[in-house]
């Protein structure tokens, strides 16, 4: 019997596709799959319902309407692999936050090694859908480039450093406790802070946030 360290979510517009790509992940050591989603059907309810602790994000060949939703969905900040087409729907998934990329035709134990890295906050390519490395003009002013926070984590992050506990920072942003459970949890494993105050000091010495 296995020993799931992470929890994958499955979104592809496909539903074959998703159901192969979810067995593909099932039969890897170290994933266990939570659910498997079309993409619009990917809310900000999908971290209360799932849990998951990375996303596998097939983006299909015509890419255009899955890129979409797929941006909105880094809005809620869950750790993504994409699985793209070519190198030009890859950059714009990194643009829109993905922490990964790989081919469609990827084998399954890279998929599992990418998205188990992608769940600790480490970015993994694909040499041939590497994204370029200088930053677009999005990613200039996005300290994401350098901490490995999305949008949302700062978001969470700079309300944290004001002193707000998990409730009142629901309310601000308009989501779930549970939500902003998980969006803490990653900020602080991502900054390498044992606690919130010692997240908020890093923060501020990297720039990320004011004090």
């Amino acid at each position: 019997m296995h020993r799931y360290d992470i929890r994958v979510l499955v979104v592809a517009g496909d539903q074959l596709t998703r159901a192969g790509l979810a067995a593909v992940i099932a039969g890897q050591s170290g994933c266990a799959v939570v659910g498997q989603l079309a993409g619009p059907e990917f809310s900000d309810s999908v971290p209360d319902l799932y849990s998951p602790d990375a996303v596998a994000w097939d983006l299909g060949w015509d890419s255009n309407s899955a890129l979409g939703h797929f941006d909105r969905a880094q809005e809620i900040g869950l750790p993504t692999v994409v699985l793209a087409p070519d190198r030009a729907q890859a950059a714009a998934a990194w643009d829109a936050g993905a922490l990964g990329a790989l081919p469609r035709d990827v084998e399954g134990p890279s998929l599992a090694i990418a998205l188990i890295a992608a769940s600790q906050g480490l970015a993994v390519f694909d040499p041939a859908l590497r994204p370029p490395a200088q930053p677009s003009p999005k990613e200039e002013h996005k300290p994401l480039a350098i901490s490995g926070l999305t949008p949302r984590e700062l978001e969470v992050l700079a309300l944290l450093a004001e002193g707000l506990p998990n409730k009142s920072i629901a309310s601000r942003l308009d989501i779930s406790e549970h939500t902003v459970k998980f969006h803490v949890n990653a900020v602080l494993a991502k900054l390498d802070a044992q606690s919130r105050t010692e997240a908020a000091v890093r923060a501020a010495r990297m720039g990320l946030i004011t004090l």
